[in-house]
């Protein structure tokens, strides 16, 4: 049996995010591919897997060719927001079994910029093909799938509004921290109350903002990570798992996949929960994080309120920051955000982060984070354990 290598993040970077009016999704895509391959310090052509997805109607194909690439492996799995998460996974499994030597993730996204240049509308729903045919006649938009959710958590457990609402405001807390934020002024817990009703229980500041921009995270196996020039961060567990797509489907409305593919990636990783430094959460709206934060395990369920009172997920202060960047309900969401939380943990993990830099207790550096994807309306999950050497 040939022995498994190791797997390294060595290079990640952002494209230019928020406002971006003058640039296609391609060219996000690219420019974030150039900036992790510098920040990797290694060559275009060693990269010989890459994968993608959500542009293109040969995705990831269309994208590879436009960055000059000819991969010998490739993924173009699409689960949402978890997709990257779930291909971060793939592709450390590829290395590891000696498929690929260096495998690039890219994505790109102009949503924001197509909206307002109306060249799209805002998605309201994912269409009537399928199972959703049964559910798109009674007005069930993508938002009010969410809403539904965290209404079930509040009954069933008695979270409150103010607890949900206290996401978003450590969330901007964090964000004031970070200068690449698109948006930095804090809020308040009235402030978030007092917003528009988009979909009740959520105001306007319990949902994620819409933003343009890219990301890329390239991996490599170990015999590569001498010659770059960033510390490697090591990819330690992963885990994947898919729920349902139909709402009817769901079985329990206050549990999420990340149950099942947290459990998966701590078990395959040797590591606890408690062992986290700061964690990487998909948040398109505040009970995503919540939620999350119970099935991965760091509380227990229905204790998710309470759990993120007190300013927990701050990085200044905050016993397990959470979104160490303001995340996609202040930073940026481009659209299937999860190639950001690996961006965002990496650069924790090697100490880059300045003012929003997340550090021990003794000051010494984070040590172990995890960066937790969700695809569709809590149908996907993908899950990643990432630790510095």
């Amino acid at each position: 049996m040939v022995a498994r290598r190791k797997v390294a993040v060595v290079g990640v970077a952002l494209s230019d995010c928020g406002r971006v009016d003058d640039a296609t999704p391609y060219a996000l895509h690219a420019q974030a591919a150039r900036r992790a391959l510098a920040d990797a310090g290694l060559d275009r052509s060693l990269v010989d897997g890459f994968a993608s997805a959500g542009l293109g109607t040969l995705a990831p194909i269309e994208v590879a060719e436009y960055l000059g690439l000819r991969p010998t492996w490739v993924d173009s799995t699409s689960v949402g927001g978890s997709t990257w998460e779930v291909m971060a996974a793939h592709a450390a499994d590829a290395i590891a079994a000696g498929h690929a030597r260096v495998v690039l993730l890219a994505y790109g996204s102009t949503a924001r910029a197509d909206v307002r240049a109306g060249r799209r509308t805002g998605t309201l729903s994912f269409g009537t093909r399928g199972p959703l045919q049964f559910e798109a006649p009674y007005g069930h938009t993508l938002i009010a799938k969410y809403a539904m959710a965290a209404r079930r958590h509040m009954i069933e457990y008695g979270t409150t509004i103010e607890q949900l609402a206290e996401v978003a405001v450590q969330a901007r807390a964090n964000a004031a921290l970070n200068p690449e934020a698109m948006f930095r002024t804090p809020v308040t817990v009235d402030d978030v109350l007092a917003g528009p009703m988009i979909a009740d229980p959520f105001t306007k500041l319990h949902c994620c903002v819409r933003s343009d921009g890219g990301a890329a995270v390239l991996l490599a196996a170990e015999e590569y990570v001498r010659d770059c020039r960033t510390a490697p961060v090591w990819v330690l567990g992963s885990g994947e798992h898919i729920s349902h797509s139909a709402m009817s489907e769901w079985p329990d409305f206050t549990v999420s996949p990340a149950a099942v593919s947290g459990r998966l990636a701590f078990e395959r990783a040797g590591v606890r929960p408690s062992e986290i430094d700061f964690a990487e959460i998909y948040d398109a709206f505040t009970y995503m994080t919540l939620v999350t934060l119970e099935d991965l395990g760091f509380c227990g369920k229905g204790e998710g309120g309470a759990f993120v009172e007190k300013g927990r997920l701050r990085v200044e202060g905050g016993e397990l920051p959470v979104n160490t960047d303001g995340g996609g309900l202040s930073a940026q969401h481009p659209g299937m955000r999860g190639l950001f939380l690996l961006v965002e943990a990496v650069r924790q993990l090697r100490g880059e982060c300045g003012d929003r830099q997340v550090r021990r207790v003794d000051g010494s550096l984070p040590r172990l984070t995890v960066a937790s994807g969700t695809g569709g309306w809590f149908c996907s999950s993908g899950t990643v354990v990432l630790g510095a050497d």
